[in-house]
């Protein structure tokens, strides 16, 4: 009997192990650079995904156990992927950024206009200007 106990108490000690391990691989931020993915390789087949504000970020399922966040909007939102049953594959915060390099803001009074930049720069297709602004 007190050999069962010993047991549960060491399996039960490994579980515990094992969840804070899974828990802690995501209490860190996801950062996605705005346009860029990520991909999230998941332990189970996904069912369903939440994306809490989608204007900063998107979801694209690849397959039942591959995910690919891609920074839409500057922010921070957080994402959720669930089994059939329910269950939580997947729950992080993701922070989408401007990145590195290649994008500038012009803001003239309260109008903004992004600017992607390479070579030269030309408004976005986030910034309003871009729908009146020429092809270059």
């Amino acid at each position: 009997m007190r050999r069962t106990f010993a047991s549960l108490g060491i399996a039960a000690a490994v579980l515990t192990t094992v969840l804070s391990g899974a828990a802690a691989a995501q209490s860190a931020a996801l950062t996605v650079q705005i346009d860029r993915s990520q991909r999230i390789a998941l332990r189970g087949s996904v069912a369903s995904v939440i994306v809490a504000n989608p204007q900063i970020a998107d979801v694209t399922v690849v397959d039942a156990n591959t995910l690919f966040v891609t920074g839409k909007g500057y922010g921070v939102t957080e994402i959720i992927a669930v089994d059939g049953a329910g269950r939580t594959l997947f729950q992080n915060q993701v922070v989408v950024t401007g990145g590195q390099t290649g994008s500038v803001r012009v803001w003239r009074g309260g109008q903004v206009t992004e600017m992607a930049c390479a070579a030269s720069c030309a408004p976005s297709i986030r910034s309003p200007a871009a729908a009146a602004a020429p092809t270059p």
